[in-house]
Parts: C-alpha cells; structure tokens; sequence
C-alpha cells in the first residue's frame, strides 16, 4: 500500500520500510521545495504522531540513506579530533561549545571534495550527515565535561590521579548512562510537547542549507578551514619559532607580547595575571559567547585581579604572585557566586521543573505502542533505556567502591537523583537551549554533603553522575530535534549518537592524561582550570565547614552569593522588560563568577572577541575567514 507525502511536491511514492532506490540528487532535491516543520503539529499526541510520520518522515527517514558506516566513521574522526577543542579550552576557561554545526560544515565540505574529485560515488545524504552530527556531537560534547570538572578537582584535592583504566571506564559508563536515559523523554518532550531545543534547529537549519543552496556549504567550509590556518600560523608565530632555532626567539609574538607587559604593566601586576596575551582561542570564544557574557566576565576580572586581590596582597594576607597563589583566595567569591546563581535561576523556573515530573506518567504510563502505531516501530525501544541504566548502574557501582569506597546504596541513589534532575535539565534545555548542568551538580553535591558528610571523593564523584547524564540526555535530545525537523529515523539516530562515545571516551581520556599528566598542572597560568576549582571549592567547604576557611573567604562567600542572587533575580525584576532583553540579561550570571575564577588576560581576550561579534551582527556578510569556531578548533589543537 502506498501513500503520497504532499510536502515532496512532486507526488513521490514513498513505500514505508522500503529501501533507498531512488538517486541521491532525486532525493536531495525535496529539500529545495520544503519548509521545516518548526511550527509543530496540532492534536492528540497519536494525532500529533501521526502526522509527523505521514508528511515528514515518509519518504524520507523509510528511503533515504543515513546510518552507513561512512557517517558513523566521519563522525567518529569529526567528533574524536573537535573533542580536544572542549577539552582544551575547557581546562583554559572551564566551558565548553557545542561541535555539531561545525562537524555538518567540515563533513559536507570534506564528502562533497571527494566526490567532485571522484574518489567516492555519491556525496552523503542529509540524513547521512545527520548521523554523522549525531555521532560527532556525542564523541565531541558527551564525554570531556567529566573531565574538566570532577576528574581535575579529584586530582586538586588528592593530588594524585585515578589509574588509566578506571577512568576510562568511568567516563565510558557516565556517557552510556545518559545517552540511554534520554530514551523515554525524547518522544514526550520532542515529539509529543515539541519543545523547540534551539540548538537543534539551527543544526536542521544548518544541513537544510548545506544541501540545497548551491555552493553556500563549501563557502562556509573554506572559510572555517582560513580561519584554522590563521590560528595555527598565528599559534606557531607566537610559541613555535624557537622550536626552529633559538636564534628565532627575538622575533616569536609571544616575546613581542612580554616585553609589551613589562612596559606597560611590571612585574607586579604580571603577577596577577594583569597583561595581554596573543590568544586567538580566547578571542573565537568570545565572539561566540556574545558582548553580554563576555564584558560581564571582564567586569568579575577586574573587580577580583586588580581591586581584591591588590589589596589582600598589600596587607599581607596573600603571599607570592601568579595564578595558583592567588586564586586560593579570589575563588571563593566566584564560586558562591555562580552556586547561588544556577540554584536560584533554577528555582525561579520551578515551573518547568513541576512540568518535567509531570510528564512521567506520559512516559512510563500510557503506552502509544502496538499494531496501529509505526511511530513506536521507529523510536529507541524501553528495552534499549532498561539495559543501559543497568550496565551503567552496575559499572559505576562497582568503580566508585572499588576506587574510592563508595558504598553501592550511594551509587543508587546519586542515578536515581541523576535521572530526576536529567529530566529537568532537559526541559530547560528545550526551552531555553540552556543545560543547568552546574546547578544539577551542585544540588547534588549539596545532598551528599548530607548523606555522606566530610567525604570529599564521594561528594565529587556523586555529583560528576548527575551533571555528566544531564548533559549526555540533553545533548541527545537536541541531535533528536533536528532529525525529527528532517524526517530522520529516531532509532537509527539513536545507535549514531551511541556509537560516539567510544571514539569520543578514548580520545578525551588520553588527551586529558597527556595534558593534565599531575595535579601541578591544574591551577597555573597554562590550565586554570576554573570549573575544577568551583567543585574542589565547593566539596572542601562541604567537607571541613565554612567556619574554618577564615574571615576573608567567608566574607567572600558572603558577597558573591548576594552578587550571585542579585544576577539571578534581575532579568525578571521588570516585567515591562522585552523578552530579547531578558534573554541577554540571563546569560550575565556566569560571566562574573568566571572571570574571579579565571586569569585576567583571558578575559580581555573573550571581550575583544564578543566585541567583535557586537559590531558584525548588524549587518550581514559572505563567510568570513575570520570564523571563530575555526579559529577556536584550530588554536586548541596547538
């Protein structure tokens, strides 16, 4: 029996089940005719379900080619190589950025050379480069947080670090966790609710336009690929020369740049990490950041690195200079800062939160399965969910007993907290496109320093659960949004996105043990590491009592968390506000806390960078080889 999708335009056949027959062009080319269904369906959810599967996903999700080995191979090698970029600036400026936009732009570009050079026959599908996204973006973003956060304050606080094996293990069991955990909230929250997950609709925007407007892909790739050989001539010109000849020394920009502080800062305020820096990374992330963030950030910096702790050190209380010695005392303000922040911005979305519980009974209740539903045919099946929270149950359990004396009951309870916390996080994200993975580990923590009280491994540990699956069922959620805007097969995507975290847990643990080989890393002006020395902050206050930090870091404490609670509670102060406004205004909150936690010159880098970004936006251009996300990859991989 057939049917005819009115969204092809041209009466195409599309047979469900049957596979691909039709030329790849044939099929590309429906795209150039549709519109995404962004707007969403009207009706029952079996209405709603229906018909999604009748006018997007037939002919093409049942005819199109998507989960082949070239896909999964591309996003494995996309995903493993951007991986080092979160790693990298990560350990710089404790974030992370999304790679699924830049891996749809580098595998289009790359299969598209090919096959015009004729070295393969057909250039990947759209769906194709769905899944590639899908297993790039899990390989790239799923797997390194863990690292930059719990691992890297585990090492600060014990300085020692966990056998290769086990952290292997550990990371590979957290990403198992939370890509299955988003198994039963995709259908309710993506197909059922249609919660927008921006980030997923400009990835399907994204793919949309790669593959029907001309030459417009291959622009945007070439553009990223000058911005990447900027970065690495700027990168090598800056650091690299004296690898040639010492002689060449004189004439490297990073001794232009040092003799440029000595003479305009000293020593002095060198020593507070108050200098320029030739750092393009800094830059390409703050043109992605945005203005708002960004002078937020150098605001924090100066009020921490050239007012606080100038005065500390005049009285005697802070002795040394450099990075390590003095964000032992300038920390604390930040981190209060950004605990109280996340926690309260999170509380102020209590609605939502009652929402994301609400949806239980919709996704372990009332089952739309059987005879008449094709769409359940297609979904990630609940067996799929049950056995990857066993295995990632058991392994974690069995890990955190045998490495730190976790007793398995805590185990237990930090995923049962884990997944109750995803589902809200992931309502956020879909609503926001903003994953409070910082306030899920926090609140964890908070409940351990309860359950498990002086224990800083377990307190770390337990929270690294809860962030690590937030993030992991987030970022499956928006990869699952932009295939259900396209028409692709949910379970397909699913084994796609799967398939990246073995490539993405190898890659990330091995880069992080080459460049993080002991804890003295960590905390230098190289790696300042501030995610990690929010959570060490946070698990030795939970630890030891606030009471024995002494009175500079209590008032710290004190003020940061009334600044903290200030930016949580300002963009809704005003309800005249627009809501552009308080969109902006929200993503204010972090950028203090991080700019106290991190160097100095690292935020001036990220402001001229959002400045930069701020002057553009008015007005629109060709791709500019000045793209940050190739200036970003590219320097991390120096």
């Amino acid at each position: 029996m057939s049917t005819t999708n009115p969204n092809l335009g041209d009466g195409t056949d599309a047979r469900a089940g049957e596979p691909a027959k039709s030329s790849p062009p044939a099929a590309e080319a429906a795209y150039e005719l549709e519109v995404l269904p962004i707007a969403g369906f009207q009706g029952t959810p079996e209405e709603i379900e229906r018909q999604w599967y009748e006018q997007v996903y037939r002919g093409r999700g049942d005819r199109m080619l998507q989960l082949t080995w070239r896909a999964v191979l591309m996003g494995s090698v996309l995903g493993g190589v951007l991986s080092l970029t979160n790693l990298y600036i990560g350990l710089k400026a404790g974030w992370g950025f999304g790679v699924a936009i830049t891996a749809c732009i580098l595998s289009y570009a790359i299969w598209t050379t090919l096959h015009r050079a004729r070295i393969v026959r057909t250039p990947m599908t759209v769906l194709e480069n769905n899944c590639m996204q899908s297993t790039a973006s899990s390989a790239g973003s799923s797997t390194g947080g863990t690292l930059i956060s719990a691992f890297a304050a585990y090492m600060l606080i014990t300085n020692s670090t966990l056998p290769l094996p086990t952290m292997l293990a550990w990371v590979f069991f957290l990403a198992l966790l939370g890509v299955t955990m988003a198994i039963p909230m995709k259908r309710q929250m993506v197909n059922i609710e249609q919660l927008r997950f921006p980030s997923g609709i400009a990835a399907a925007e994204t793919l949309r336009a790669l593959h029907s407007v001309g030459d417009r892909g291959m622009r945007s790739a070439r553009a990223l690929g000058w911005a990447g050989l900027f970065a690495l001539i700027g990168k090598f010109w800056a650091d690299g020369l004296v690898l040639v000849s010492a002689h060449l020394a004189p004439f490297m920009i990073g001794t232009w740049m040092t003799t440029l502080n000595q003479r305009v800062f000293g020593p002095a305020w060198m020593g507070r990490t108050v200098m320029l820096s030739w750092e393009p990374m800094f830059i390409a992330a703050g043109a992605i950041t945005g203005l708002h963030v960004c002078w937020s950030m150098l605001l924090g910096s100066i009020t921490a690195w050239m007012i606080f702790a100038p005065v500390l050190q005049h009285r005697g209380i802070i002795e040394g200079s450099g990075y390590g010695a003095i964000v032992q005392w300038t920390l604390w303000g930040g981190v209060a800062c950004m605990v109280t922040s996340s926690l309260l911005s999170f509380a102020l979305q209590w609605r939502t939160a009652l929402r994301a519980f609400t949806d239980l009974g919709a996704m372990f209740g009332a089952s739309r399965s059987g005879a008449n539903d094709p769409v359940a045919a297609i979904e990630a099946p609940a067996s799929w969910f049950i056995g990857g929270q066993i295995v990632g149950v058991v392994g974690l359990a069995w890990l955190g007993h045998l490495t730190l004396g976790m007793p398995y009951w805590q185990t237990a309870v930090a995923v049962l907290l884990s997944f109750a916390l995803a589902l809200v996080a992931c309502r956020v994200t879909g609503e926001t496109d903003t994953t409070p993975v910082g306030a899920m580990g926090k609140i964890t923590q908070l409940t351990f320093g309860v359950l498990s009280p002086g224990n800083t491994n377990v307190n770390l540990m337990s929270a690294n659960v809860t962030a690590a699956a937030a993030s992991s069922s987030a970022d499956l959620l928006t990869d699952l949004k932009s295939g259900y805007l396209l028409g692709a097969h949910p379970r397909k995507q699913f084994i796609a996105q799967f398939a990246g975290i073995f490539v993405g847990t190898l890659v990330t643990v091995l880069s992080f043990r080459l460049l993080v080989p002991d804890a003295s890393v960590l905390g230098s002006d190289q790696f300042p590491a501030p995610a990690a020395q929010t959570w060490r902050a946070v698990a030795l206050a939970l630890s030891h009592g606030v009471r024995s930090l002494g009175p500079v870091k209590i008032w710290s404490i004190a003020i940061g968390g009334l600044v903290g609670i200030v930016l949580a509670v300002l963009p809704g102060s005003s309800r005249s506000t627009s809501t552009s406004f308080h969109h902006r205004l929200a993503w204010v909150s972090p950028g203090p806390s991080t700019g106290i936690m991190g160097c100095s010159f690292s935020s001036v880098a990220y402001s001229v960078g959002g400045w930069r970004r701020n002057i553009r936006s008015g007005r629109r251009s060709s791709p500019s080889p000045w793209r940050p996300d190739g200036l970003l990859a590219r320097a991390s991989w120096e």
